[in-house]
């Protein structure tokens, strides 16, 4: 009798898992952690706008307030730092198993909208997180308008009006 081996199915199912793996850890595909660094990683901004101001904040954690740069030139916001240098000793004779804190050189740019004050702008500092405020020229910011009423097809206007004198009381009429 001649025993046959057949492959096992479950056999084909792990190396299918293990091509996943292989493949969700290219960086492709590795989510964006926002954490500036060499690798080409994002650097995480928020930026609104209010009536006299734009506001911009950016992450930077592990980053030294004097090793950012901020520019602003043609309408160009540009944010570039370096982050702090290869930690660890480098005769360690350990392997990394995990590594994904980002270290090196980085750059963001932002386009500005027109009628910014860049001379006037302030940074700040605190926590890792750098927070920018570029004030709007006086002659972008809203202006409040008030509506005059119409009446009658012309729009009224409000004069003011001189007090009246009070009049003197009338005499008493004569009885009769």
């Amino acid at each position: 009798m001649t025993l046959t081996r057949r492959p096992s199915p479950f056999s084909e199912l792990v190396t299918l898992r293990q091509a996943m793996d292989r493949l969700f850890d290219e960086p492709f595909f590795r989510p964006a952690t926002g954490v500036p660094g060499n690798d080409g990683g994002n650097l995480a901004l928020d930026v609104r706008t209010t009536k006299d101001a734009l506001l911009v904040e950016a992450a930077l954690p592990g980053v030294k307030p004097e090793d950012v740069d901020i520019t602003i030139e043609n309408g160009t916001l540009a944010i570039r730092g370096e982050t702090s240098a290869e930690r660890g000793d480098k005769d360690d004779d350990g392997r990394w198993l995990v590594r994904e804190i980002s270290r090196g050189s980085f750059v963001r740019t932002v386009s500005l909208p027109n009628g910014l004050e860049a001379d006037k702008a302030e940074a700040t500092f605190e926590n890792g997180v750098l927070s920018l405020r570029i004030p709007k020229a006086e002659q972008v910011k809203p202006k409040q308008i008030r509506i005059s009423p119409v009446t009658n097809g012309s729009a009224a206007t409000t004069r003011e009006t001189p007090e009246l004198e009070p009049a003197e009381p009338a005499e008493p009429a004569p009885q009769a």
